[in-house]
Formats: C-alpha cells, sequence, structure tokens
C-alpha cells in the first residue's frame, strides 16, 4: 500500500508535466459471482471503451487485493475506475452512462464518488490534476496517492504494509479507505475519505504511516509518485458494508 500522504516524499515530476482534468470521478465494484468474466474483460477492455466517453481526458482501470484492497493477494472481484473530465457535465453525464450503469448491475456493491482536487503533487502517467478547488475549512476531504514502486525496492516497500493498513483502518476520522492498483506489487494506488483535514493530518504524522514516509523518502523507493485531496461533491452507494450519500 502506498502512504496515505507522499506529500512529504520526493516525487517525480517532468517540467512538460501536463495538467488535465477540472472534474474526477472514481468508482469501486464488487462484481457479483455471476459476472466475473465481464469483470475480468474490463482490465482488458476497458481503456477501449473509454475512447469514446465524451470530455475524457484520463482513465485508469485498476484491480484490488483482498479484503480492504491492500494485500499482496489479488482480489477476484473488487476493481476500480479512476477518469478525469474537462467539465463536470461530461462527470454527471458518465456517472450516468450505460457503462456506469452496466458496472452497478453487475455488482454486488458500487460505489462511486464525483471530485474536485484542491491540492496536487506529482504525477500520474506525466499528467498531473488540475486544481480547481478551494481547500475545505470543514467537512470532508478526499485522498488519492498513487505510486509506481522501483522493482528493486518491491520488498521493502511491502514489508511496511500490514502495519501501514492497520493503522489506517484504524485511525480517527476515516471514513472509506481501500487499496487499489494498475499492475500488482509495483504500480499501487490508496483512495481514502476523511471527517475534515485536521484527521488526515493526524494520522499522516503519526506512527505506521509517518514510519512509512521516512522510508521512501530515504529509499526512493518511487520512479513516479502522486499525491491528490479533493473536495467531494458526491459520493453514493455501498463499499464493505457501509452505504453513502
Amino acid at each position: 500500500m502506498p502512504p496515505t500522504d507522499l506529500s512529504q516524499t520526493p516525487a517525480t515530476v517532468s517540467p512538460q508535466a501536463l495538467l488535465v482534468g477540472t472534474v474526477a470521478v472514481f468508482l469501486l465494484a464488487d462484481i457479483d459471482p455471476g459476472h466475473r468474466w465481464w469483470g475480468y474483460a474490463r482490465f482488458v477492455l476497458g481503456r477501449f471503451s473509454m475512447r469514446s466517453v465524451p470530455g475524457l481526458v484520463m482513465s485508469k482501470v485498476m484491480g484490488s487485493g483482498d479484503g480492504g484492497g491492500f494485500g499482496l493477494k489479488p482480489s477476484n472481484s473488487r476493481q476500480a475506475l479512476f477518469c478525469l473530465f474537462t467539465t463536470e457535465q461530461h462527470a454527471d453525464a458518465f456517472l450516468k452512462s450505460a457503462l456506469t450503469q452496466a458496472y452497478e448491475k453487475r455488482s454486488q456493491e458500487f460505489c462511486s464518488a464525483k471530485l474536485r482536487a484542491y491540492s496536487c503533487k506529482g504525477t500520474w502517467s506525466g499528467q498531473s490534476i488540475a486544481v480547481t478547488a478551494d481547500a475545505p475549512a470543514n467537512g470532508p476531504i478526499a485522498t488519492l496517492t498513487r505510486a509506481s514502486i522501483r522493482p528493486l525496492c518491491a520488498w521493502r516497500f511491502w514489508r511496511m504494509q500490514p502495519d501501514s493498513e492497520v493503522s489506517l483502518n484504524a485511525a480517527s476520522g476515516c471514513r472509506l479507505a481501500t487499496g487499489v492498483g494498475e499492475a500488482p506489487l509495483f504500480r499501487q494506488a490508496t483512495f481514502s475519505l476523511w471527517d475534515n483535514t485536521a484527521a488526515m493530518d493526524a494520522y499522516a504524522r503519526t506512527g505506521a504511516h509517518l514510519a512509512a514516509i521516512r522510508a521512501a523518502h530515504d529509499g526512493a523507493f518511487f520512479s513516479e509518485s502522486m499525491f491528490a485531496r479533493f473536495v467531494p461533491l458526491s459520493l453514493v452507494g455501498r463499499w464493505r458494508g457501509k452505504a453513502y450519500g
């Protein structure tokens, strides 16, 4: 699991990093057993089905680990989709689209979030999310951390995973946390929802998470990383037995 806050680590940022999107959409789906082959096909065909989506400037189809999503063992059913759109209207249209409905209808649990970034450090595939919101004075925030882990550092990185996962799940003010990734072991991400910025910052500066930040800084674990904070415009659905919205 990447540290939940990489803002204190040296993110690899190209001077030519492209700012993209104004509104993000994040989907979580736990595919029903009867539709698992449809779910597996998303990893192969998902990027092609996204090419004609209006207003889309970036998309990532991701898998997940067992349990909370942070384990080394891949989940057979849980996956995620992260998208960036040029306008909120395009994001709304996608949330009502046939593809989003297909995920929801074929899932045991399904959750969708619409987000605007108020902070973004680093890049994802050479792109950085455009900041289009003000930091909230109070209320919930969402975070997305992703990292490309250097192969020679993977073992040391994953040795920290159990303690980091336990501390995150027990963190005060954390409403939702899940691990996802583009590729097993080496290209990982964490999405989390917090009561407020203070709760997120308190977790980021203590315990196993602080140890992970220091190790990442000292070991230069990542060839590329990004940490973004968002204002949730909407969060609806159900995930790991908890209802949102």
